[in-house]
């Protein structure tokens, strides 16, 4: 796999990154690398996709999280698209692609991604380590719901828990990843003793 270019990758770092300061630490700067790390890894399972487009897509993916949660997709795509800077580093047609797969990497879309892209950094959006997702869904309680009781705190928990990862959750997924499935199994384990999940989220977050 080839790498991302230098001189893109020193803009991204300088110019984009640390917007992520910006957002509540569920959607900072480690879960970008973290989304980031996961697109590399899945880049193989697409043959002809290109490692600097899928950079980009998950650096700009989250950044608009701070300015509207519930369109951070769109806003964030729009962000990208109107950066003058990524003119130099792409035509028009990979512009194009690159706004549409970061629209598109919402789990709780109700449409499928419209490019191998979309596909990656969709997955590649997803938990699989369940101390850390405990710990995202906290740090975003924390920002946006800061009057919560801890009680209020997990039942939040639970129920977002169950909604995007349960059995009958939103969550999709398009690659090769046992990484994840593995996770979703867990997760389903633990959302079938709520008092153990209780148990978890204080442990994980020392409430």
């Amino acid at each position: 796999m080839n790498s991302v270019k230098k001189e893109l990758k020193n803009y991204i770092e300088t110019n984009i990154l640390p917007l992520y300061s910006k957002n509540d630490g569920g959607h900072g700067i480690e879960h970008i690398k973290y989304v980031t790390e996961r697109c590399f890894k899945f880049l193989s399972q697409f043959e002809n996709a290109d490692i600097n487009i899928i950079y980009v897509i998950a650096s700009f993916h989250d950044v608009a999280h701070h300015i509207d949660k519930k369109n951070h997709e769109t806003l964030s795509a729009e962000i990208f698209f109107e950066n003058e800077d990524m003119k130099t580093f792409f035509s028009e047609g990979e512009r194009i692609l690159i706004k549409e797969a970061i629209e598109d990497h919402r789990a709780s879309s109700e449409n499928p991604p419209r490019s191998i892209y979309g596909k990656i950094i969709s997955s590649a959006d997803r938990s699989t380590d369940i101390d850390e997702f405990l710990r995202r869904t906290h740090k975003y309680t924390l920002k946006h719901f800061p009057l919560c009781t801890v009680t209020e705190m997990v039942e939040r928990a639970y129920t977002h828990t169950k909604d995007k990862y349960g059995e009958k959750g939103y969550a999709k997924h398009y690659v090769n990843d046992p990484e994840y499935d593995k996770f979703r199994e867990n997760i389903n384990r633990l959302l079938c003793d709520k008092e153990l999940f209780e148990k978890k989220y204080r442990e994980i977050n020392r409430v």
